[in-house]
């Protein structure tokens, strides 16, 4: 998982990618932004990916040591499912980064993205026994979706890829037990919209706790009608959501898209 030695060629990235993987780039770096703007970076400590179009099982993930305010469609690191980073590049990747995300990619091929923060929030709801309360209307929009890993250290050990695998199943969301979040979807939009919504009801569920005061719990009859009604348009509100989001970046500062 070395940088590749040999100097970069002088003609730009753009120019020598598919337009397909350039534009998973573009929206890859424009999800590491979002997750700066709002407040759920890591520093450097955390990571998305996306899978690169085609047929080499190749995915796309963030430079180690950049800021995720810093990430742009070029700098993004291409790697294959053995960590072999395939193009020219000075920069190295997160093992620990690799670890979850090639076994996610490797094992799921409806998956084209997989993000994964260490918020507060987040981190807090890991810790707790009863993991993510279907209290509130966020919450419950993920009702059925979330699986749990439990911890098992720094994730730099590749022996622990088929328990990951094995514990998220077929499932859009898991806490990480003492650890965070991770969601994935069929695309970039998909899945941060799911990641906004797991990070929204964390937030909530610990603002909840700290009230203090006794919980009202919706009727179970309706925590199965807000897991149907989360089945039905869920790419289209994700796209809807993604296109304003976009929009916003590039009033504020459209340097990831090069």
């Amino acid at each position: 998982m070395s940088a590749i030695a040999s100097q970069p060629s002088s003609a730009p990235l753009r120019d020598r990618v598919s337009a397909a993987e350039w534009q998973t780039r573009v929206d890859l770096a424009a999800a590491y932004r979002l997750v700066a703007h709002y407040g759920w970076d890591d520093l450097i400590f955390t990571h998305i990916s996306a899978r690169v179009p085609g047929g080499d099982h190749h995915f796309l993930i963030n430079p180690y040591g950049q800021l995720f305010t810093e990430i742009s469609a070029s700098s993004l690191i291409k790697v294959d499912l053995d960590g072999k980073i395939v193009d020219e590049t000075p920069f190295f990747i997160n093992p620990a980064g690799f670890t979850i995300h090639s076994a996610i990619h490797a094992a799921r091929e409806d998956v084209a993205c997989v993000l994964h923060l260490h918020t507060i929030p987040g981190v807090a709801v890991s810790c707790q026994e009863s993991g993510l309360l279907p209290i509130n209307q966020t919450a419950m929009l993920l009702n059925g979706e979330i699986a749990n890993h439990e911890y098992e250290g720094v994730a730099l050990l590749l022996d622990e890829r088929p328990r990951l695998v094995a514990d998220l199943g077929t499932k859009s969301a898991m806490l990480l037990r003492n650890h965070g979040t991770l969601t994935v979807g069929p695309t970039i939009p998909d899945a941060f919209l799911e990641m906004y919504f797991f990070e929204r009801a964390c937030a909530t569920q610990i603002a909840v706790l700290a009230g203090g005061s006794a919980l009202h719990w919706p009727a179970d009859s309706v925590q199965a009608v807000v897991q149907q009604q989360a089945k039905f348009g869920t790419s289209q509100v994700a796209q809807l959501a993604w296109a304003g989001l976009l929009r916003m970046l590039d009033r504020n500062d459209p340097s990831y898209k090069f």
